[in-house]
């Protein structure tokens, strides 16, 4: 089974290819609902951002208000590290069940969306990285209008993440997203029949440890010193 990563910066784009991939038939899922999910009421996590942040950021349901909480962790670089540490154990438990699953199950390629790739360590976990990308100025754009919130604070908000750039340098495959929707998953659909085409796909396991020629990242290339494919 191919495992990929799907990762790019906040705004990217990262849902929109995702659901194409999962139109074209790749097994899918996303870490940010997983994270979702570890925040609910009576869950462990609940209880230890309750703990950490204070009813402050508790709505009147018993969840936890997602915009206060972000307003907290993106104003202070401890908090948002204490919330990671809350959450990103759950997220990676959850994932790696997942990726056994499929495997199990016969899945061919599987694609995990993983925000904070790069950032927690996870891009050794699976063979290939595929990242969604566009321009700053439209990066800045889509935050302020999807988090209402100002120019100031959607650059805040981005520069808690690698800079897409570096993101799509250790990359195997480039979606640009600047584009139209339409355009964006046409990108999608032929880094789709790249990965079919992979000769690593149907293998029944991987580790960037251990890696042959042909599977994985290819020979003469380290790991994170891949050269990025983008697509047509």
């Amino acid at each position: 089974m191919l495992r990929v990563a799907l990762t790019g910066g906040i705004g990217t784009g990262k849902s929109v290819a995702l659901a194409r991939f999962a139109e074209l038939g790749a097994a899918v899922i996303d870490a940010d609902d997983l994270a979702h999910r570890a925040m609910q009421p009576g869950s462990e996590g609940h209880a230890a951002i309750r703990r950490r942040f204070g009813e402050g950021v508790i709505g009147a349901d018993g969840r936890v208000d997602r915009a206060r909480l972000g307003a907290v962790v993106f104003a202070d670089d401890d908090a948002r590290r204490d919330l990671e540490a809350i959450i990103h154990p759950a997220v990676a438990r959850a994932i790696a069940a997942w990726l056994t699953a499929c495997e199990r199950q016969g899945v061919r390629i599987a694609i995990a969306e993983i925000p904070l790739l790069h950032e927690t360590g996870r891009d050794k976990d699976f063979a290939c990285v595929v990242v969604t990308a566009c321009e700053e100025s439209e990066q800045v754009r889509r935050v302020m209008a999807r988090s209402g919130v100002d120019e100031p604070e959607a650059r805040r908000r981005m520069a808690a993440q690698w800079p897409a750039a570096k993101k799509a340098r250790r990359a195997d495959y480039v979606i640009r997203t600047d584009g139209p929707l339409a355009e964006t998953r046409r990108r999608t659909t032929e880094v789709w029949r790249a990965l079919s085409a992979r000769p690593d796909v149907g293998y029944s396991s991987w580790s960037r440890e251990a890696h042959a020629p042909g599977l994985g990242v290819p020979a003469g290339r380290r790991p994170g010193r891949r050269r990025p494919r983008s697509n047509p």
